[in-house]
C-alpha cells in the first residue's frame, strides 16, 4: 500500500524562481520646500539698465550691454559700467549726451471712423480717437498728424516723439493717398488742374496725382495722392474748384495701407514696418 504523505506548507523561499528578488519599496523624496522671496518695496518699479535701454529704442539688451561697459551711459549725472545695474522711474538716463525714456516704444495703426476728434482730450466731451485704441499698450501714445472728424481712414499713434515730429514736419516727404466723394461728377478738365495746381489763400497747392477711382464708375469719385501737410487741403482745394466734399477717407499713409484692418480697429506695427518708417524720416534705424 503505497503510504501518504502528509503535505507541508511551502516555505516562503521554496517557491519557483527562488533566485528572485524581494519586491523592494522605494520612499518618495521629499521636495525641499523654499519659501518665495518677498518682494520688498526697495525692488517696486526697478528695471534692468540694459532692458531700459533697448525699451528706448537705442540698442538690443546685448547691444545695450556693450554700451554700459563702454561708459557710454549715465545715471543721474555719473556715468554707469557694471551690467546688471538698475533704474528707478524717477532716474535720469542719458546716452550720447540726450535724456532717454525707458517707455517702450509703440507704434499703433488706427482705421479712424467719422465723428471722432483726433485729440488726446476734448473739453467739449465729444468722442476721441483716444477712445479707439484704449486697449492697445499700457503705454501713453499720440496721434502722429490729424485727421478732421468727418475724415475716416488711417491714423497713425505712437509714443515716438522724434518720429512723430519728423513725419509731421511741413518738409517732410509722407505720401497720403485719399478716396475723395464728391457732391457731383469731377471732369477730366479738373482732374488735370489738380495735379498742376490750385490757387488758394495762402499759396498754391497741387496733388501730385489725381484719377477716377475704380476705373471711373462714378465720376464724382476720384482719388487723390499728396504730401502736403497743410490743414484741410483737400476740402480747401476742392471748396476752390467749386466742388463739395461729401466722403474723405485716407487709404494709405507714409506706404501704411488699411488692408485688412476694419473701420474702428487698430494693429501694432511689424518690425519691418517701423523700419520703413524710420528710413522715410531719415532716422538711424535702432535695432
Amino acid at each position: 500500500m503505497s503510504e501518504n504523505k502528509p503535505r507541508g506548507r511551502k516555505r516562503a523561499d521554496d517557491s519557483k524562481g527562488s533566485g528572485s528578488e524581494k519586491k523592494k519599496f522605494f520612499k518618495p523624496k521629499r521636495k525641499s520646500f523654499k519659501p518665495k522671496k518677498a518682494k520688498t518695496h526697495a525692488d517696486d518699479g526697478l528695471i534692468r539698465l540694459n532692458r531700459y535701454l533697448a525699451h528706448a529704442g537705442i540698442a538690443s539688451r546685448r547691444e545695450a550691454d556693450k554700451l554700459i561697459a563702454s561708459g557710454a551711459v549715465s545715471i543721474n549725472g555719473e556715468i554707469v559700467t557694471e551690467l546688471g545695474t538698475k533704474v528707478k522711474p524717477s532716474d535720469e538716463v542719458h546716452y550720447g549726451g540726450e535724456k532717454i525714456s525707458g517707455e517702450k516704444k509703440q507704434y499703433v495703426l488706427l482705421n479712424k471712423p467719422k465723428d471722432y476728434i483726433t485729440t488726446v482730450d476734448d473739453p467739449q466731451k465729444r468722442r476721441t480717437v483716444m477712445e479707439l485704441v484704449v486697449k492697445a499698450c499700457s503705454e501713453r501714445i499720440y496721434p502722429v498728424g490729424r485727421l478732421d472728424r468727418a475724415t475716416s481712414g488711417l491714423l497713425l499713434l505712437s509714443n515716438d516723439g522724434e518720429l512723430t515730429q519728423r513725419l509731421t514736419h511741413p518738409s517732410s516727404n509722407v505720401k497720403k493717398i485719399y478716396v475723395v466723394g464728391l457732391d457731383k461728377k469731377v471732369s477730366k478738365k479738373d482732374l488735370i488742374q489738380l495735379v498742376e495746381g490750385v490757387q488758394l489763400d495762402d499759396g498754391t497747392s497741387h496733388a501730385d496725382k489725381a484719377y477716377y477711382h475704380r476705373n471711373g464708375e462714378d465720376k464724382s469719385q476720384i482719388v487723390l495722392e499728396l504730401h502736403s501737410g497743410k490743414n484741410r487741403i483737400i476740402r480747401r482745394m476742392m471748396e476752390a474748384m467749386d466742388y463739395k466734399v461729401i466722403r474723405l477717407d485716407r487709404i494709405q499713409f507714409a506706404g501704411l495701407s488699411k488692408k485688412d484692418l476694419p473701420r474702428g480697429r487698430f494693429r501694432h506695427l511689424s518690425e519691418k514696418e517701423v523700419g520703413l518708417l524710420h528710413r522715410l524720416a531719415g532716422l538711424q534705424i535702432k535695432h
